[in-house]
């Protein structure tokens, strides 16, 4: 864990009282990034719910300023099998979500991440076992190299960069295009509700370095597959079989991995949360925690 405190920025949603879902987001997301609908109805379904900017995003604290991160390079040396050099790890990244819950009082909750933050949620499963309800795992990966490759076009817009990354108009359509590629096709934004959506964030808060530090962390975490098989929470594992950035192959080895998972393939559904799948995913996870909580309560008896 990082021996240095780091400021995460919160938003609790629903009763203080009751069981907590904390939602862990992706790669340079934001907590506004969790749709406030999905979590609506997480609400109405009976959980607290936390969302958070992870470090080095949205409001929360950043890294360090140290040397620019060189991607390339570092993805060539986990090729190798080569240590990878970074500020942090998805470790510590957990510890972030740990230390949230400590500061809010909670000591066992139900974890939820996508991408990255199915990463983070993975680790933080595997390393707190007492701390974690339930896991649900969203369009993220076990780290298994062979079956995590993006599609080109995928590759190509998430390694490239805005025009004038200075300009927030420039940034805006950078991400627009962005999530046109990885988005899901079955269920596409128009350009101008993405510039809506994603210009929200923007004017936020926006920091390549602190995405490309993430991006480190994920790199030098390697293969996870060895950790997923000591999880022991009740598992989810959700992807979208049309996700050109996580591909599915990820999805079901990531449920493979871990001792009885259950896997959940949304057909014509990409790397994003479009609305028209919110109130399903909700109900997805609300009915996987209703079970996992279940679950000791019906064996005991």
């Amino acid at each position: 864990m990082s021996a240095t405190p780091v400021h995460i920025e919160y938003e609790s949603l629903g009763d203080p009282a009751h069981p907590a879902i904390v939602l862990i987001m992706g790669l340079g997301m934001q907590l506004t990034d969790w749709p406030d609908e999905f979590c609506r109805q997480l609400v109405a379904r009976g959980y607290r719910v936390l969302r958070f900017d992870n470090r080095d995003c949205g409001l929360s604290g950043r890294a360090p300023a140290g040397r620019r991160a060189r991607l390339m390079l570092a993805m060539a040396a986990a090729a190798l099998g080569l240590p990878v050099r970074t500020p942090y790890t998805l470790e510590d990244m957990a510890g972030d979500a740990l230390g949230l819950m400590d500061r809010l009082g909670i000591a066992r909750a139900h974890i939820v991440g996508a991408s990255m933050g199915g990463m983070i949620a993975q680790v933080l499963a595997a390393k707190f076992p007492q701390r974690v309800l339930s896991l649900t795992s969203i369009m993220s990966t076990s780290g298994n190299r062979r079956v995590s490759r993006p599609s080109k076009p995928a590759r190509k817009v998430l390694l490239s960069r805005p025009a004038d990354p200075k300009n927030p108009e420039s940034v805006i359509e950078y991400m627009v295009e962005m999530f046109g590629v990885i988005g899901s096709p079955a269920y596409p934004s128009t350009t101008e509700e993405l510039r809506q959506r994603l210009g929200r964030s923007v004017r936020r808060a926006y920091e390549p370095a602190g995405t490309a530090r993430q991006l480190l962390a994920v790199i030098a975490s390697g293969d996870r597959r060895k950790l997923l098989r000591t999880i022991i929470a009740p598992t989810l594992v959700i992807h979208g079989a049309a996700d050109p950035l996580v591909p599915l192959a990820a999805g079901i080895d990531t449920a493979k991995q871990i001792p009885g998972a259950a896997l959940q393939v949304i057909e014509g559904m990409g790397h994003d949360f479009p609305d028209a799948l919110l109130p399903r995913l909700a109900q997805m996870i609300a009915d996987h925690c209703d079970r996992s909580v279940a679950a000791p309560k019906a064996a005991a008896a």
